[in-house]
């Protein structure tokens, strides 16, 4: 049986469940995470009595982005494994993201659906991984969002305009401003939220019926959807979105980010980034409109 360090793989019936395990972190990504990942996703597909999978994240929390904690907005060196010069030269710094790309977008080429259970923050990198995922149920009290975009780019993976509509994702992703569940399902970004309570038997409840369906099938549905989102450039998009945030990365705001986070740590990086924005949360009135934050 395959061994994993940051995250759990289990097998419930025809439902496999995929847990990020890394709940003193709030379940940030790590690269050995998305190895992992990608690993149990695979497994995951080429086991026959797998006909649905759920990626959930342990702790009070799904995922909090990805783990910053060493990095170094130096110069980069060079990595052990592949050789590859870790610079911050934009083509090095676009290579280093494709490569957790490839990673994230095994779940969308994942022949079998993939159902996300997402309590608590679902921000930044952890996005990356509920958005490419065919269904998301949600703690009416969880949080969406990307604060990164206020100094350190954007996100590399971007399925935000196809879930929002153009003037949400802006909206999103011109602030870094949070949703809560429930907003996030009025507004499309998420199929449905429940009370914390109850998400994780409304999640596994979901999976199982899925589960009724022969896994062929549900392939060729899964992949009708998705190819339907190919042909409106969501595929293209993806590759664009690494682009764009390597872009981002030159941005005078990011190497301030950078700078603080050596001389001061990230936490107060961090800090200094989130606090000229007060509370965080939108407060949506209805799907066309919302007011200002509290």
């Amino acid at each position: 049986m395959t061994e994993y360090t940051t995250i759990r793989f289990e097998r419930d019936e025809r439902v496999g469940i995929v847990t990020l395990a890394r709940p003193e972190r709030r379940n940030a990504i790590s690269p050995l995470m998305l190895t992992e990942l990608e690993a149990a996703f695979v497994r995951a597909d080429d086991d026959d009595r797998v006909h649905v999978v759920v990626l959930r994240g342990d702790g009070p929390s799904f995922c909090s982005g990805y783990d910053l904690a060493g990095t170094d907005y130096g110069p980069y060196g060079v990595d052990g494994e592949h050789g590859r010069s870790l610079s911050n030269a934009i083509d090095d710094d676009l290579w280093r993201v494709e490569q957790g790309q490839k990673r994230v977008l095994a779940i969308f080429d994942l022949h079998k659906p993939v159902v996300a259970q997402v309590q608590g923050y679902c921000v930044a990198g952890g996005t990356d991984l509920a958005l490419m995922c065919d269904l998301v149920l949600a703690a009416e009290d969880a949080r969406f969002g990307f604060p990164p975009v206020r100094t350190m780019g954007s996100p590399p993976h971007h399925l935000w305009t196809y879930l929002l509509g153009p003037q949400w994702a802006k909206r999103m992703l011109l602030t870094g401003d949070l949703l809560t569940g429930i907003d996030a399902a009025r507004l499309g970004l998420v199929l449905d939220a429940v009370p914390a309570a109850e998400l994780a038997a409304e999640t596994i409840a979901l999976a199982r019926r899925i589960a009724l369906v022969d896994h062929h099938l549900l392939a060729a549905n899964k992949r009708q959807v998705n190819l339907a989102l190919e042909l409106m450039g969501a595929r293209t998009m993806q590759r664009l979105a690494a682009e764009i945030d390597v872009r981002g990365h030159q941005a005078r705001a990011m190497r301030e980010f950078g700078r603080v986070a050596r001389e001061q740590g990230m936490g107060a990086a961090v800090a200094a980034r989130d606090q000229p924005f007060g509370d965080p949360v939108i407060r949506v009135r209805h799907a066309g409109g919302a007011r200002e934050n509290a």
